[in-house]
């Protein structure tokens, strides 16, 4: 039986937005660039969550390993920075989501591995998002996920006296991360996983297959 929280921090791709589109739309244009068969969203869906060196691999395969991977690398933050939200959604429900918490008073904020420039401008295009509490991005700190050091100082700067915070995410790191940092860890399952049956090795607290299912512990 978990306790409910009295904060929630989330992800934000795969756990947020739907942001793969826009990311296959950044590493299709490197491979155009360099003359290769361009990945279908079937096919890099699930690794949007690796970031950059992810869907790189996934593009030029065994192939990377003799390419200047940092010029690849750059064409594509290039490319997604200047195309950032072309393509990319809330998932269904998480507006209901937040606007539920935001009544409850309940405070939420968000924890990424995405750099900051990136995960600024993005926000800005969702005014939802920028009512949260706290956004902590990859190099905020030195640390990132899966380390709790993100989470932890998330927790401080939402001041609760007596936290019972719970983080959502759709990566084996951020579960690692919120059990290193002794929260309730929520598997979004509707996210970028390899697959449900590999997110159950997770041990995570709570699976939820929707957005919406959240409330249901609340």
């Amino acid at each position: 039986m978990v306790t409910k929280p009295n904060a929630i921090l989330f992800d934000l791709d795969g756990t947020l937005l739907e942001t793969a589109k826009d990311l296959g739309n950044a590493l299709n244009h490197v491979l155009e660039t360099m003359q290769r068969p361009l990945v279908s969203y079937e096919e890099y869906r699930n690794i949007a969550s690796n970031g950059s060196k992810g869907m790189l691999e996934l593009g030029f395969g065994d192939e990377l390993k003799s390419l200047d991977f940092e010029d690849l690398r750059q064409q594509f933050f290039t490319h997604y920075e200047n195309n950032i939200c072309v393509d990319t959604v809330f998932f269904e429900g998480i507006e209901t989501l937040l606007n539920e918490l935001n009544q409850k008073s309940i405070p939420w904020g968000i924890v990424t591995n995405k750099p900051e420039y990136l995960t600024l401008k993005l926000v800005e295009f969702f005014p939802l998002l920028k009512e949260c509490n706290v956004i902590i991005s990859g190099d905020s700190l030195p640390e990132r996920k899966p380390h709790p050091k993100p989470l932890l100082y998330a927790q401080e700067q939402l001041k609760i006296q007596f936290p019972n915070t719970w983080y959502v995410g759709d990566a084996q790191r951020d579960i690692e991360a919120a059990h290193a940092a002794n929260m309730t860890s929520v598997v979004a399952e509707y996210g970028y996983l390899p697959s449900i049956q590999e997110s159950h090795k997770w041990l995570a607290d709570i699976h939820i297959q929707h957005p919406l299912d959240l409330l249901a512990f609340l």
